[in-house]
């Protein structure tokens, strides 16, 4: 759950800021997020917030903590109980909840699993992050799963792949068939760590975005791929930082927005 959780937060904030908009179903004004191609069947958590979410609300005595908020410092939990203390970092905290969402932002905004390097980091400069950024919080897949769908074609169709690993995957995703089974992104899936960036140096990257990270041809991306596979700390420091920054992307504050009263739904 942890990196679902970790999830919800980012597609969250490329999608018009960090307003808590993937949480909204759908409604008779707007088509939302959940059903964006890069989310449908994929993320998932939505119960565990609005626990989260009544737990709050229970303690503070009415709504004061914003959905928005919620996710950011889920997302930092998670990370922190699964990796450790290294990697807790303080959550800016003032975030408020968007009125509507949007399908179509959601699946023109959200980076690709298929995405070229190029293209991820046009993507991530597009929401105001650099280059360290994409390598950085690319390290997020440190833990959790991917579907079938989203690495069919670099197993069975990309050069850039450890042969022994693409046969190994291949077992559990067949050509056809199998579309929601699942892969762990790297051999430590339920720990916060960087064999994924020591998987990359192998070219043991699961789906094609990864393995972009890291093409050995001694680039600014390359050489942060060998710091942080080689330096947990420098990892933890920098996805840290990053994430802080990820989620200062457009916040509604002041009077903009609202503080729902349940996640799913404004008021």
């Amino acid at each position: 759950m942890g990196a679902s959780l970790l999830r919800l937060h980012f597609h969250d904030c490329f999608v018009n800021g960090c307003d808590g908009s993937i949480l909204l179903d759908d409604t008779p004004n707007f088509t939302g997020e959940k059903t964006a191609f890069p989310n449908v069947n994929s993320v998932r958590g939505f119960s565990v917030v609005d626990d989260i979410k009544a737990a709050v609300d229970k303690a503070c005595k009415h709504p004061v903590v914003s959905c928005a908020d919620i996710l950011a410092i889920a997302a930092r939990d998670s990370v922190s109980i699964l990796g450790g203390p290294h990697y807790w970092y303080q959550v800016l905290l003032g975030r408020r909840d968007a009125r509507t969402a949007s399908r179509d932002t959601a699946n023109a905004n959200l980076p690709q699993p298929t995405f070229s390097f190029s293209q991820l980091l046009s993507n991530f400069n597009f929401v105001g992050l650099d280059l360290k950024d994409l390598v950085a919080l690319s390290g997020g897949h440190t833990i959790g799963l991917a579907r079938c769908t989203a690495f069919r074609n670099r197993i069975y169709n990309d050069t850039n792949i450890n042969p022994n690993y693409a046969a190994a995957v291949r077992k559990q995703c067949p050509r056809s068939g199998g579309d929601n089974n699942l892969v762990p992104f790297d051999g430590t899936t339920g720990v916060v760590d960087t064999a994924y960036y020591s998987a990359l140096l192998h070219k043991k990257g699961l789906l094609h975005s990864d393995q972009e990270l890291f093409k050995g041809q001694g680039s600014e991306s390359d050489k942060l791929v060998h710091l942080y596979s080689s330096n947990p700390l420098a990892f933890a420091k920098d996805f840290g930082a990053s994430m802080i920054k990820m989620g200062n992307i457009k916040p509604l504050t002041g009077n903009q927005g609202e503080i729902r009263s349940n996640c799913r739904r404004v008021n």
